[in-house]
């Protein structure tokens, strides 16, 4: 699902576990895009999601509500959430949010070495 600034494309990972590949800015304009993922994890029913910030550019104030409801979500539909790819800037932001609290904070797997550099 795109918009006009945020990609966030869900990929299978495992048999109980998807990707959220999220890329560009996640802030007001990226509401339709995350909910339309949202909807597609829930309808696939896994275990896991990754919310992989390997392409992030920049997460606002707004865009860290719109990641607080997708926690919300997986928390009641008791689904585990890893983060990936965040920025040394955006672990310290998860951080002081207590976003961390509800998540976990991973390297980027060995299945994307690509994304290793992070976001801005």
């Amino acid at each position: 699902m795109t918009s006009d600034r945020l990609t966030a494309d869900v990929l299978d990972e495992a048999p109980d576990a998807v990707r959220i590949r999220l890329g560009g800015d996640i802030d007001v304009a990226a509401d339709a895009a995350l909910t339309a993922a949202s909807a597609e994890v829930v309808a696939r029913d896994p275990r896991r999601v990754v919310l992989d910030f390997g392409d992030v550019d920049y997460i606002n104030s707004t865009g860290i509500a719109l990641i607080v409801r997708l926690l919300a979500e997986a928390r009641r539909d008791h689904r585990e959430v890893v983060a990936e790819g965040l920025s040394e800037h955006y672990r310290e932001i998860f951080r002081i949010t207590r976003l961390s609290d509800f998540l976990t904070i991973a390297e980027p797997s060995a299945a994307t070495p690509a994304l290793a550099g992070g976001a801005s």
